[in-house]
């Protein structure tokens, strides 16, 4: 009875940490559109010592300490909210803008996987 007993621990604390690392995975993208963008953006990881906190580069007030398991998710909500407001998709140039809609950067769409992207993770 006590050998069951510890294979079902086992496997029950198993099953619990193959679930969190599932659920803590952040959003797939493309690296190349991804990592244009990320110039623009506002927000940035930076390191503590508890972990990760997302900051802004426009409000130097703006901190927020989600959890190890929800930072990754909170960061993809900030920047989608950012994208709305902030991005355009004409052809296959998606252009970024300003609060004031000023045109700071223009960036091109290679590939149908790059504008399926856009159209997922920004909803353009």
């Amino acid at each position: 009875m006590k050998k069951i007993l510890f294979v079902l621990l086992g496997t029950g604390f198993l099953f619990f940490g193959i679930s969190a690392y599932i659920q803590s995975e952040p959003t797939v993208k493309s690296k190349r559109v991804y990592q244009a963008i990320r110039h623009y953006s506002p927000y940035y990881l930076e390191k503590r010592f508890g972990g990760l906190q997302i900051r802004s580069k426009t409000d130097k007030n703006f901190k927020e300490k989600p959890s190890n398991m929800e930072v990754f998710h909170r960061l993809d909500s900030l920047e989608k909210t950012w994208g709305k407001a902030h991005l355009t998709l004409k052809d296959s140039a998606l252009i970024v803008h300003d609060k004031n809609g000023t045109e700071l950067g223009t960036i091109l769409l290679k590939t149908p996987d790059e504008k399926a992207f856009v159209h997922a993770f920004y909803g353009l």
